[in-house]
């Protein structure tokens, strides 16, 4: 099987002025949300939507070109791989990466508190909490509850930072996100990144932004629990893997 990720459909131009904002969302099986997700982001004065197709058997891919996407097939599954092949492949001029879920449980309207702080360079790095703000019933598992208070107390401890999720919905100036280095391709992508920037010192925030219960399909994670349990275990071994790292590293922000 050919390993390199192609792309399908075109850009959207920016607004002279603004930053060039762009999306990316990793999709498998989302056929049911993704379009919705796509036209919500695209509203909110996004530049462009790079949706990562990891090998969906519905027509995910399909609805998500025709709600403007640009699309981008990566067949080699893993949650950090979808990411970093959406990340090669945003336009060259983006300055500023946004990501965020297909299944329509983030709340799109919160975009413009995430990227605003980085815009007006208050912040490098803005993290939107979906256990801090509202959260409709059933939206968050349990074990993504723990998931995010462990993560957040680890954090707090080595690094000192105020985390209080391990949120896929976030946003990074893509120059800085070159810097810190990110390794991993499976769901400890999220961790690392927390991590990285928590270790390097990089100016941070973090806002509330709630949970919605997904638009349709299973979840990858919560809605199994034999894939909970083994993301359970990628994110606790790449924190410790990644803290014996960074201690060594003593990476800081510049």
């Amino acid at each position: 099987m050919n390993q390199t990720p192609h792309e399908i459909g075109g850009r959207r131009p920016s607004r002279r002025g603004a930053p060039v904002i762009s999306a990316i969302i990793p999709c498998l099986d989302e056929e049911a949300a993704i379009g919705q997700v796509v036209t919500a982001v695209l509203a909110q004065n996004v530049s462009e939507v790079v949706v990562v197709d990891g090998g969906s058997r519905d027509r995910t891919a399909e609805r998500a070109e025709a709600a403007g996407a640009r699309v981008v097939v990566e067949p080699r599954r893993g949650y950090g791989r979808a990411i970093q092949a959406g990340i090669a492949a945003v336009r060259d001029d983006a300055d500023i990466l946004l990501f965020l879920d297909g299944d329509g449980s983030d709340p799109a309207e919160f975009i413009p508190d995430l990227v605003s702080p980085i815009a007006a360079q208050k912040a490098v790095f803005v993290l939107g909490s979906r256990v801090r703000g509202s959260r409709e019933p059933g939206s968050l598992a349990p074990q993504q509850l723990v998931a995010a208070y462990v993560g957040g107390l680890l954090l707090r401890l080595v690094y000192g930072a105020r985390f209080s999720d391990l949120s896929p919905f976030r946003a990074i100036r893509r120059d800085q996100l070159k810097h810190l280095g990110m390794k991993e391709e499976t769901y400890g992508w999220n961790l690392e990144m927390l991590m990285r920037v928590a270790a390097a010192g990089m100016p941070a925030r973090e806002i509330a932004v709630g949970q919605r219960r997904r638009i349709g399909g299973v979840s990858k994670v919560s809605g199994n629990l034999i894939a909970g349990v083994k993301a359970s275990w990628s994110i606790a071994a790449t924190f410790v893997r990644l803290a014996l790292e960074l201690r060594r590293q003593k990476t800081k922000y510049w």
